[in-house]
């Protein structure tokens, strides 16, 4: 039975193939997700096995963080021009394909390439989940179901740690990768089901596709030698930033550009993108500092520490359907300034709270898991909606964009307060500066509620 194709004015797909499609999307973006949630965990078993030291081992994380970084943008404009889902399951084939390079590499340069490709394919899902997302359910629905996407993905990343260690126990780590393969396979099978969207005429120039690959890996680059070699990195970021004007120059006076500076023109996408990263900034922060915090200064096993951190994912994936309702109802900038206002608050009382209160410290990460989902659902909402449809790519790609540079800021900040301070002060400090960019994210919310219709 032949898929009839999907106008781009249709507000989603008819029941139940629409409820299949979604189902199709959250199989793969849980895919990714746990992926990157699980690969952290295997690197001492990866280093041991293929004898390499930790420090190289890294490099199966960033090549993939790395990749996906470099996809984003372009394959926001692929999906633009030859349809969402024809550039999305090209992506999950790559992904699957990579999955099984993993799986069966004999030495650390392989698993790496395989890792970059993982990522590729990766960026792809990331940055077209949104736009397929926009063709299959009806717009008065968007956010609800944002939200159930957000919880599912909380739920996959919070569970990625515990089903890796389970893994791992009772088969080698190939193993991890080699899950991806039937998963993706299924997606694979039914793809079909995903809207067809008719591709839309645009000029994507190859140089603008180079130097967008070159700005992200100088950034990425830069970043991580900050600190041991300050020169080299704050060279590479001056050439991060000179890559950004030469894309935005080729791209001047396109209709759909690269960089999307037809969005960012928009005040409601701009302000939301700022807030994005803001907040993703002070989540990667606080993620980085809790265990070190429960550890170094509380004084818990690992296991305990783990269990006080539950609660923060645990929290956001309850919060983040109901704000996803909430958000189909009020203004996004209220519901977005009040989860950045409880975010902050709750990360700035595990810093200040004294350390035995351990009742109260379980408080304030619930507290910040709730701020936080209560925040990226009806942010990511505004993301979308306030793009044109046809620019739906972008809007995804820019939103997956400030997702991953906030959580490399996060990342370089906290290695900086490593560096400068000692390590029982170190983490309190970070929670607190996590909890400035909370509130920061907050503040830059509500003033996008005057741009905002209701």
């Amino acid at each position: 039975m032949s898929i009839p194709r999907i106008d781009m004015q249709t507000d989603g797909l008819p029941v139940p193939r629409r409820y299949i499609a979604f189902a199709v999307l959250l199989t793969t973006l849980t895919l990714v997700v746990l992926d990157g949630a699980i690969a952290n965990l295997a690197l001492p078993s990866i280093a041991a096995t293929l004898q390499a030291s930790p420090d190289a081992t890294v490099w199966v994380v960033t090549a993939y963080q790395l990749a996906v970084l470099v996809a984003l943008l372009p394959c926001g404009a692929l999906g633009e021009k030859f349809g969402a889902r024809r550039v999305y399951l090209l992506g999950v084939a790559l992904f699957t394909l990579a999955s099984a390079a993993c799986a069966v590499s004999g030495n650390l340069t392989t698993l790496v390439v395989a890792r970059f490709a993982q990522g590729l394919g990766g960026g792809a899902i990331m940055a077209l989940a949104v736009m397929n997302l926009r063709h299959i359910v009806p717009q008065k629905q968007i956010g609800t179901i944002i939200g159930i996407n957000a919880m599912v993905i909380a739920i996959a990343s919070a569970a990625g740690p515990g089903l890796a260690g389970a893994i791992l126990t009772i088969a080698p780590w190939p193993w991890l990768f080699a899950l991806n393969i039937p998963l993706g396979l299924i997606v694979l099978a039914f793809g079909m089901v995903l809207p067809f969207t008719p591709g839309v005429a645009r000029q994507i120039p190859a140089a603008a596709l180079v130097i967008n690959g070159a700005m992200f890996i100088l950034f990425f680059a830069g970043g991580d030698r900050l600190l041991q070699h300050p020169l080299a990195g704050a060279a590479m970021m001056v050439g991060a930033a000179a890559c950004l004007i030469a894309v935005l120059r080729i791209q001047r006076g396109s209709p759909a550009p690269l960089v999307p500076t037809d969005l960012l023109a928009l005040p409601a996408f701009r302000i939301a993108l700022i807030a994005s990263v803001s907040c993703f900034t002070g989540q990667m922060l606080s993620l980085i500092a809790l265990p070190f915090y429960l550890q170094h200064v509380m004084g818990l096993a690992p296991i305990k520490a783990g269990l006080y951190m539950m609660p923060l994912p645990a929290a956001t994936a309850v919060i983040a359907p109901i704000s996803g309702r909430l958000a189909d109802r009020f203004k996004t900038a209220w519901l977005c300034g009040a989860g950045g206002a409880l975010m902050a608050l709750g990360l700035a009382a595990i810093a200040l709270l004294p350390a035995d209160h351990h009742a109260l410290m379980i408080a304030g990460t619930m507290l910040a898991g709730l701020g936080f989902g209560l925040f990226q659902t009806p942010n990511n909402r505004i993301l979308l909606l306030s793009a044109p449809k046809p620019r739906s790519g972008a809007a995804g790609a820019m939103q997956g964009t400030a997702r991953l540079s906030g959580q490399t800021l996060g990342s370089i900040a906290m290695a900086i307060l490593f560096a400068v301070l000692p390590m029982t002060a170190a983490p309190q400090i970070a929670l607190l500066v996590a909890a400035v960019f909370a509130g920061l994210a907050a503040l830059a919310s509500l003033g996008r509620a005057q741009f905002e219709a209701r």
